[in-house]
């Protein structure tokens, strides 16, 4: 399994033709205290950049971007009765939704956690 990160702050981590989705703790400090989550309807298929989940704070409401193309086998609906796990565990136990990824070849355009260290250094 590796994890990449977006420009948005989602991290991937993938695990063979699966991908489970979250927000990274940077993103979860920018938006403090969590909720509400809305999540998507398992089998909806998702393109590279589309919504796939709502997080809402105190502070804001901020899109959950898919990563890659894919079908959402999994949402965490946990979240949806407890959104403040966000705040607790942004990269483990609050992952958003789990996608079976469709094109494999867009992992390329992922960041490692380097590359993501260095992104967020720069804002």
């Amino acid at each position: 399994m590796s994890t990449r990160y977006t420009e948005d702050h989602e991290w991937v981590t993938i695990d063979g033709d699966g991908a489970t989705v979250g927000i990274t703790t940077y993103a979860q400090e920018q938006l403090g205290d969590v909720v509400f989550v809305e999540l998507p309807e398992v089998g909806r298929k998702v393109s590279k950049g589309d919504e796939a989940a709502v997080v809402e704070s105190v502070k804001a409401a901020s899109e959950v971007y898919a990563p890659l193309d894919g079908e959402i086998v999994e949402a965490n609906d946990a979240l949806a009765d407890a959104p403040g796990k966000v705040n607790e565990d942004p990269e483990g136990s609050a992952w958003f939704v789990r996608i079976r990824i469709a094109d494999a070849g867009q992992l390329e355009g992922l960041m490692d956690e380097a590359a993501y260290k260095a992104h967020i250094e720069g804002l």
